[in-house]
């Protein structure tokens, strides 16, 4: 009975005993070391900031105007009977060609009527010299010492004759002239921008008959406040001289994928303030816009709106960043000696594709971030990378 309970206490027995030898060992296992994680900094690429001597960049924008910009009108009247190819919307003509025929049968008559005319008081003017030429020959053989009065040698009829030939050749260049203005031509390369009548339409003088701009040049107005023009050494009411051509303004923009530029120069200012903007207005013109000063065979198309940066003449001692390192208009961050962000207020004196230039705000020589960084905390430490010089 005895072995009975030995056997069946057994198995319990030995369970016991495992379960406090792991608790033993779980309690005498020395504990894990804790393992503290290392911060991982933000690597930012930097910029040294320069002090450089530098002319200002003077920004703005216009719109893109015709110099020369007419209504087509007639000078005589008639039925037009022929129209160019080059006579339509958009279309562009040479100067000196026909753009409008007018019938001219009635003006060809009047100049074979003016010819004539012409021709009868050449006639006219003869017959009155050799008849004052008579009537003086007789008066010396009559009356060999006395000198004869105008009205006795027929001098006035001459005077007459001489007159009547003057107006008719006066009638006859104005049949000739009035004839040549059957072909509506313009002195001119030029462009359409619009036409109003057609094959048959019967026109007067002054009825429009389109509207047509010349392709010389064109000129941009150019809006400048009071230090923009300071900058350019531009005084109100300059007008371009050979000495004095005005300065050079690049004017750029957006045609369908590419970016284009145009070369010009301001050759006048208002001699007036703008009084609902308080600006003054400058205008640049460019020459031959639709060919030699054509960007890439992109013309500089009149409507078009341009932005257009001039260099200033006045020389400035300030700092210069890359145009990445400018964040929030007048923001930008620096990396200080210790390796932590400094986010640093700075007074912005212009700005272009590639450059920023500042005034104050930051001293040269000092490392300015040009990478993006996202949630910028002032003080927080960075891992810095130089960047590669811009070629």
């Amino acid at each position: 009975m005895k072995n009975k309970y030995l056997k069946a206490a057994a198995p319990v027995l030995v369970l016991a005993m495992g379960f406090g030898v792991v608790q033993l060992m779980a309690a005498t296992k020395p504990a894990p070391e804790k393992k503290e994680e290392e911060q991982r900094l933000v690597s930012l690429m930097y910029a040294e900031a320069r002090e450089d001597t530098v002319h200002l960049e003077v920004a703005t924008q216009g719109e893109v105007r015709p110099h020369t910009e007419i209504d087509l009108t007639p000078q005589v009247a008639g039925r037009i009977v022929a129209i160019s190819d080059s006579f339509a919307e958009g279309a562009g003509f040479e100067p000196g060609e026909t753009l409008i025929q007018l019938d001219d049968a009635d003006y060809r008559l009047a100049l074979a009527q003016a010819e004539a005319g012409v021709a009868q008081a050449e006639v006219l003017l003869l017959q009155a010299k050799a008849a004052a030429t008579i009537k003086r020959q007789q008066w010396k053989s009559i009356n060999p010492n006395r000198e004869p009065t105008p009205l006795q040698v027929n001098q006035p009829q001459v005077e007459e004759a001489e007159a009547k030939l003057r107006s008719a050749k006066a009638e006859l260049a104005d049949a000739k002239l009035n004839l040549a203005r059957t072909q509506i031509k313009m002195p001119f390369r030029g462009r359409v921008i619009s036409r109003a009548v057609g094959v048959g339409q019967y026109v007067t003088a002054n009825t429009p008959l389109g509207r047509v701009f010349a392709t010389d040049r064109v000129e941009v107005r150019l809006p400048l406040t009071d230090s923009q023009l300071q900058e350019l050494d531009l005084p109100m009411g300059f007008v371009a001289t050979s000495k004095n051509p005005g300065p050079q303004v690049t004017l750029s923009a957006q045609v369908g994928r590419e970016q284009h530029r145009w070369q010009g120069r301001i050759v006048r200012t208002q001699a007036a303030v703008d009084q609902q903007t308080r600006l003054i207005y400058a205008v640049a013109e460019v020459e031959d816009p639709y060919g030699k000063g054509a960007s890439n065979g992109a013309p500089l198309a009149v409507g078009l709106f341009v932005s257009a940066e001039a260099e200033g003449v006045q020389a400035h001692q300030a700092l210069v960043l890359p145009r990445e390192a400018l964040r929030n208009a007048d923001k930008v961050y620096v990396i200080d000696e210790n390796n932590r962000l400094s986010i640093r207020t700075v007074e912005v004196l212009s700005t272009s594709e590639h450059r920023v230039v500042v005034a104050s705000g930051i001293a040269n020589g000092e490392r300015v971030v040009t990478s993006t960084i996202a949630n910028a905390v002032d003080g927080m430490e960075v891992q810095p990378v130089t960047q590669l010089a811009r070629k």
